[in-house]
């Protein structure tokens, strides 16, 4: 049975998931591996999401570093399992986003799949986005389909909920076809603000916010930006929700302890994932949470105060560890585009039709 490598790399910018699968007619995970990111290459990337100075060379060198990275990330993960490059059928790249405007009609992910290819001796398949976005979709969110796939099946009425950077629904409904969208920010503001105020990259089990109140008045004026207010398809990135933009919020109010704004964000993710999936999928008698969300307590409590009725839980206690579902999800792309199989859902990211998704570079 073939075997394939998933590289992921989100928006929280904390590291490389890499994940080893084999895909028959189910899709095993058969090991992992992460790589913290360089904070160097970290702060680079979070530039390159804006524009600045001589832009296209920094992002051309930082994807040299980002290649070295992952291929590093795989050389360790294939001796660790005792395996050879031609062991592998391919590998499926994420790369690491850094603009993603589809209005535009444009979605970028750097992470020089040529270069890959040749560091790994791994045939890579990358550039999974641009194809749905070619067709008229939002080139996201791609993981509905494979949630389908992993998670689908099913008697009862499910979500599976991932929270990164960003958050997004795949709604898995037993006669129908899997519906998603993104939700708005998951740890992507959080993180940004922790950092700003203590120089942590993360919330520990969301305990910071736990200490705080949530302001009602930052919560409205957050929520009242329109993508809240708008049907899918839809997706969204930094360009939106960013570190500047709420403290443009914040000069518009009187000053609030550091703690109650992380109150108030952590409300604010809860909040955006509870309304869309009460106003798509009402009847949803289990959440399966997958992402770095999925290890927020605070979070976790909070979503299952917000859905009674709805068995909230990790997608760990469904058999799949919740770091690892995208790194296997991008594999199973890469699987998807080498067989010819449409990977795209139109009732997802509202392109024209099925499209067979990314680009191969042979081995």
């Amino acid at each position: 049975m073939p075997r394939y490598i998933g590289v992921m790399s989100g928006t929280s910018l904390d590291g490389l998931d890499i994940a080893l699968i084999e895909q028959a007619d189910q899709t095993t995970l058969l090991a992992t591996h992460y790589l913290p990111m360089p904070a160097d290459l970290r702060r680079e990337l979070l530039a390159l999401c804006t524009s600045g100075s001589d832009e296209l060379a920094r992002a051309a060198i930082a994807e040299q570093r980002w290649v070295g990275l992952a291929a590093e990330g795989i050389s360790t993960l294939l001796q660790q399992q005792r395996l050879k490059p031609q062991d592998i059928r391919a590998i499926g790249s994420h790369g690491q986003t850094v603009r993603h405007e589809p209005a535009r009609g444009f979605t970028i992910q750097i992470g020089n799949p040529a270069l890959l290819a040749e560091l790994s001796g791994i045939s890579v398949v990358a550039d999974f986005r641009s194809r749905d976005v070619a067709a008229g979709g939002q080139g996201a969110p791609l993981v509905p389909a494979f949630h389908e796939a992993l998670f689908g099946g099913s008697d009862s009425v499910r979500a599976v909920l991932n929270v990164g950077g960003f958050s997004n629904l795949s709604l898995l409904q037993p006669g129908h076809s899997v519906r998603g969208f993104d939700c708005g920010p998951g740890n992507v503001l959080m993180d940004a603000w922790i950092h700003r105020q203590r120089g942590e990259s993360y919330d520990r089990d969301g305990a910071w916010a736990a200490s705080g109140r949530v302001n009602a008045q930052l919560l409205t004026a957050l929520l009242k930006t329109p993508f809240f207010h708008t049907q899918g398809p839809k997706s969204t990135g930094r360009e939106l929700f960013n570190l500047p933009w709420l403290e443009n919020l914040l000069a518009n109010m009187p000053p609030l302890a550091p703690e109650d704004v992380q109150a108030t964000l952590l409300e604010l993710t809860v909040s955006s994932i509870a309304d869309a999936l009460l106003a798509t999928q009402q009847n949803t008698e289990k959440l399966l949470v997958c992402g770095g969300g999925a290890h927020n307590k605070a979070l976790m409590t909070r979503l299952a105060g917000r859905l009674p009725g709805c068995e909230v839980s990790s997608t760990a206690e469904h058999g799949i560890p919740p770091d690892w579902v995208e790194a296997m999800a991008f594999a199973w792309l890469a699987h998807c585009c080498l067989e010819g199989i449409p990977a795209n859902r139109p009732s997802v990211t509202g392109a024209r039709g099925l499209r067979v998704l990314g680009a191969i570079y042979p081995a």
